[in-house]
């Protein structure tokens, strides 16, 4: 039975394992909905994050300082997915977040032009409308690069 303890000092216990959005909406709907993520023991975690032991638990919103970075990280794989969808050959390089935004390299036959800016735009605005489940997924290094071929 996890006991989170609350930035404010406050309590909250489960009866088995809880993840990030449930603690969340156990709090409020407000704070469900504008959860973007969880810091479990100092560590930054997504909102699917279980926990199973007695933890500190701080939720992450847009008004906290780790906001803008998360938005950035969620909003370059949003970019790749839509690259990735539009142009089915390119391979995906690097992608990271930078003081002022983020990036992405592709690798790809044909030449992006400023005119595929509005297409690649469109697809992400597609893609945020279909409200898809963003789920972390961790595996070996041989096992990505098994899964960026495909």
């Amino acid at each position: 039975m996890p006991v989170i303890t609350l930035p404010d000092g406050s309590q909250r216990q489960f009866d088995q394992a809880v993840t990030v959005f449930e603690v969340a909406a156990s709090i409020g709907a407000g704070l469900a909905k504008a959860a973007l993520a969880g810091r479990v023991a100092g560590r930054l975690v997504d909102l699917s994050h279980s926990i199973k032991d007695d933890v500190e638990l701080a939720i992450i919103t847009d008004k906290s300082d780790e906001a803008l970075e998360i938005i950035r990280h969620s909003t370059a794989h949003l970019l790749a997915q839509a690259v990735k969808s539009l142009y089915p050959k390119v391979q995906v390089t690097i992608g990271p977040v930078v003081e002022n935004g983020f990036y992405y390299d592709f690798t790809c036959e044909e030449r992006l032009s400023i005119e595929d800016f509005a297409r690649i735009e469109a697809k992400m605005e597609a893609l945020v409308q279909q409200n898809l489940p963003v789920t972390r997924q961790e595996m070996s290094r041989e096992a990505a690069i098994e899964f960026f071929r495909s």
